[in-house]
């Protein structure tokens, strides 16, 4: 979609059933879907972690397709310049640049901030995207957490912690195209902050007694309530910052069943095999073949559409949960979605919070960002 249809396009409606065909290296059957509206980003500047491939390298052409700047932070050099290099063949010019984030160190999380802090230029849009799944072996990060919870939700949660004045800057009270066309869940201009969780988290449970799965680990459980706690995070966030007038946005998206390389790389870490020894991992192999027969899997192209409505649609609100429409919600197109039993209570969520600022030492303030 060219810059002046999106700029045509009327903000928060959606597409016409149309049929797609991608250019993934897996042939997949044509699907139906409707397609998201992206309004004009021209102006804004969005930071969507984990997109050197797979769900976060399509948000990011989606979103530089509208317009927007976009800040890539990534683990591996050569595969972020890589996903540089494919955005701008595909959008030639787009406004994109990368810097250095491992979501398993907090040092790292905290040098990124300071960066971006140093420029003191707002963040419109953040999309917390990376992830580790499904390790068959226990493995921590630079500060000892379970590498599912320390990467998927203890990084991204004292990424946002940090940045909130970034955030904040982009909410009521400033100026410039920043402060238009989103909005709080009470009506006042804002960033956005979406946050990828699973329908895994569906399965999630908090074991108050080992977080860090250090008594007993299941690749599964541990992955399963990581995204339980992302999902509680974007919630609980949203009601902070409308609690406080932090001026953010905060809600959460899940892809459904979408065919990425966290099928391959998730169960081969640590493994010695994958793709690299000559043979994938076998849920890799299944998956690939569903996603060949239209079956359960659909491709990267659908698996953005939730949080792609959740961080850019005008009426998408704050605490609000999105994913696929499908039978099961595994395929489909996006739609609000019922937040699961156990991301809806609010005490486990406050009780989860204060730990996590505990684990980190990133603690959001109790009232006004100044």
């Amino acid at each position: 979609m060219s810059k002046a249809a999106v700029k045509k396009a009327t903000p928060g409606r959606t597409a016409p059933k149309k049929t797609t065909r991608t250019s993934s290296p897996v042939r997949h059957r044509a699907r139906r879907y409707t397609d998201v509206v992206v309004p004009d980003l021209s102006g804004r500047r969005a930071l969507v972690t984990g997109a050197s491939d797979g769900i976060g390298l399509g948000l990011a052409e989606r979103l530089a397709r509208a317009g927007a700047e976009l800040v890539l932070p990534v683990r591996n050099p050569a595969k972020g310049e890589a996903a540089v290099a494919r955005l701008r063949a595909a959008v030639p010019d787009a406004v994109v640049g990368t810097r250095p984030l491992d979501l398993a160190s907090l040092d790292s999380v905290a040098a990124l901030a300071d960066d971006l802090l140093a420029d003191g230029r707002p963040i419109d849009l953040l999309v917390a995207n990376a992830g580790v799944m499904t390790p068959p072996t226990r493995h921590t990060t630079a500060d000892g957490f379970e590498l599912q919870l320390g990467t998927n939700h203890l990084g991204h949660m004292a990424l946002v912690g940090l940045l909130l004045p970034l955030l904040r800057s982009s909410g009521p009270g400033t100026s410039g195209p920043s402060t238009s066309g989103f909005s709080t869940s009470d009506g006042r201009p804002g960033a956005r902050v979406t946050t990828m969780s699973s329908a895994a988290a569906r399965f999630g449970v908090i074991d108050w007694a080992d977080l860090n799965s250090e008594r007993a680990y299941s690749p599964v459980r541990a992955y399963n309530f990581s995204k339980l706690a992302q999902l509680m995070f974007a919630l609980e966030l949203d009601r902070r910052s409308r609690a406080h007038g932090w001026g953010i946005v905060s809600n959460a998206a899940h892809p459904g069943t979408t065919y990425t390389g966290l099928y391959a790389a998730g169960p081969a870490l640590g493994t010695g095999t994958g793709t690299s020894a000559g043979e994938p991992p076998r849920m890799d192999a299944v998956m690939r073949r569903l996603l060949g027969l239209g079956v359960m899997v659909q491709p990267v192209e659908m698996g953005i559409l939730p949080a792609l409505q959740a961080v850019t649609d005008v009426t998408a609100q704050g605490g609000t949960f999105y994913g696929p429409d499908g039978v099961g919600h595994f395929t489909g197109s996006s739609a609000p979605q019922r937040v699961y039993r156990a991301a809806t209570d609010e005490a486990a969520a406050s009780r989860l919070w204060d730990v996590s600022e505990n684990l980190t030492g990133v603690r959001f303030p109790d009232g006004p960002v100044g």
